[in-house]
C-alpha cells in the first residue's frame, strides 16, 4: 500500500467522517509523521465565556487532542506496513488517547486558531506528542502533552 495515499486517506477520514470534529470545523492542514497541524475558525457556538467572548476550554482540549492523535497515527503509519486495507483499518480502530494534559496560557481570542503537534516518542504500542494552540494574531493560547495507544 502506498504510504502517501494512506496518509491522505486517514487525513480525509479524520476531517470528514468523525462527526464531532466535523461539527467543530477542524481542517487538517499538515499530516506528516513528524508534524501535524489543523485549523478552525471562530464561531459563537465555540464560545465558553460569553461576557469575555473566549473559546471554550473543551474546544481547546479537543483541538490539542486531535492534532496529537494525528501525529501519533502518522508516526505509527510511517513504520507500519499493512498487508491490506482491512489490516490497516483494524490497527487504526485500536488507536486512542491514553492520557492528555492541557495547560491553558491565555484566553482563546481570535478569528482563526491553529493547533500543531510534534512527535516526542513513537513506539510499537504507545506514542507521545507535544501540542500547541495559537490564535491568528500569534498568541500562544495553550499547550499540551498527549499519550496515545497506537498498536
Amino acid at each position: 500500500m502506498n504510504k502517501q495515499q494512506i496518509l491522505a486517506d486517514v487525513s480525509d477520514f479524520m476531517a470528514e467522517q468523525i462527526p464531532f470534529q466535523k461539527m467543530l470545523g477542524f481542517e487538517i492542514r499538515k499530516f506528516h509523521p513528524e508534524h501535524c497541524e489543523l485549523a478552525f475558525h471562530w464561531r459563537d457556538e465555540l464560545m465558553g465565556n460569553v461576557p469575555q467572548r473566549i473559546l471554550h476550554g473543551g474546544v481547546t482540549a479537543t483541538a490539542l487532542d486531535t492534532v496529537g492523535g494525528l501525529v501519533a497515527i502518522a508516526s505509527m503509519l510511517e513504520r507500519f506496513e499493512p498487508e491490506s486495507e482491512t489490516q490497516l483499518l483494524e490497527r487504526l480502530s485500536r488507536c486512542g488517547t491514553i492520557d492528555l494534559r492541557v495547560d491553558y496560557l491565555r484566553p482563546g481570542r481570535g478569528k482563526t486558531f491553529t493547533a500543531s503537534a510534534t512527535i516526542i516518542r513513537s513506539g510499537n504500542k504507545v506514542a507521545v506528542a507535544r501540542m500547541e494552540l495559537h490564535s491568528d494574531n500569534g498568541e500562544h493560547i495553550a499547550f499540551g502533552t498527549g499519550t496515545y495507544l497506537v498498536g
